[in-house]
């Protein structure tokens, strides 16, 4: 077994030093045959090997006029302090393909400051993919707090909890918050947040310079739906008192106001309020996307935002 390990270790080296050469030196997959010893259909192996193992990953640094044309008229139009606008593939159903890189990128430059600053992260599989794109980092200036809570009512973890994956990536300290996204009751939300160490990260969540965020939607087929956070009757309460997204649990309406009815009165994560003069950047595209992302622009609830081609055009119609 442990001859395996070191033999899988092994191809991963090779794999890896095949697509630093491939992908930063510029070497053709020719030249990497040569400079490696092996043959041609060997480097082009280890270099497919280096993507599918993400030892790679591949950003575009090139920008784009028309998704520069969609940021800029979004940020007018929206009154955003932060845009980016990732190319759209017409022929993916993904929900994150562009955007979880374009995050990435923005995610990056923040921890990459020298300044102490406080990061806000929701959870969800969009942030989970934003996580999987940032590199190995020493962030140790930094604070990484979690704007929600990352179990059910059963009290099982959540597969997508986001801010202990980008601590281990960036070696930040960082604060999760150890509640169910949704209590089992009012009293139990209470409870709950009246404990003075939630209270602190209450208050440290208002402290944040920068917060990433995902948009989900409330239909059948939702996140909180799909993970067990709520059932297909509450997400169908939801939408019968009007909300049309969520965000960190909160649910909200077309006008991106934040209800008052319903399974918001059980979120036990920090209050989703107006973003105003913070910057939340909400991350999200695809359909089920453009009516959240459209009432939460609408009603301030982000401030900044990255999504694809498709979708802010969508966003710009009136």
């Amino acid at each position: 077994m442990a001859r395996k390990a070191d033999q899988d270790g092994l191809r991963l080296d090779e794999a890896a030093r095949a697509g630093w050469l491939y992908y930063v030196a510029g070497n053709t997959q020719d030249q990497i045959a040569r400079k490696l010893g092996i043959s041609r259909q060997a480097a082009q192996r280890l270099v497919s090997l280096a993507i599918t193992e993400r030892l790679i990953k591949v950003r575009l640094d090139h920008p784009i006029a028309r998704c520069m044309e969609l940021a800029a008229a979004l940020k007018i139009r929206y009154d955003l302090r932060f845009c980016d606008v990732a190319p759209s593939d017409p022929d993916s159903t993904s929900s994150t393909l562009g955007i979880a890189q374009a995050a990435a990128a923005e995610f990056e430059r923040w921890l990459r400051r020298p300044e102490p600053a406080v990061i806000g992260i929701g959870t969800g599989r969009t942030m989970r993919a934003v996580a999987d794109q940032l590199p190995a980092m020493e962030c140790s200036q930094h604070k990484l707090v979690a704007l929600v809570g990352t179990t059910k009512t059963d009290g099982s973890a959540s597969f997508y909890d986001v801010i202990i994956r980008v601590s281990d990536t960036v070696r930040a300290p960082h604060y999760p918050m150890p509640l169910p996204v949704i209590a089992r009751s009012v009293e139990e939300r209470e409870l709950l947040t009246s404990l003075a160490s939630v209270r602190s990260l209450f208050d440290l969540v208002e402290r944040t310079d920068v917060c990433f965020v995902g948009v989900g939607s409330v239909g059948d087929s939702a996140p909180l739906v799909q993970d067990g956070i709520i059932t297909r009757q509450e997400a169908e309460a939801l939408r019968h008192l009007g909300a049309v997204g969520e965000i960190t649990g909160w649910a909200f309406d077309g006008g991106g106001r934040v209800l008052t009815e319903g399974s918001n009165q059980r979120v036990a994560g920090a209050p989703l309020r107006k973003a105003r003069n913070r910057l939340v950047i909400g991350v999200a595209m695809g359909p089920s996307r453009r009516a959240p992302l459209r009432a939460a622009l609408t009603g301030g609830l982000i401030s900044g935002l990255v999504t694809d081609e498709s979708t802010a055009e969508h966003l710009l119609q009136r």
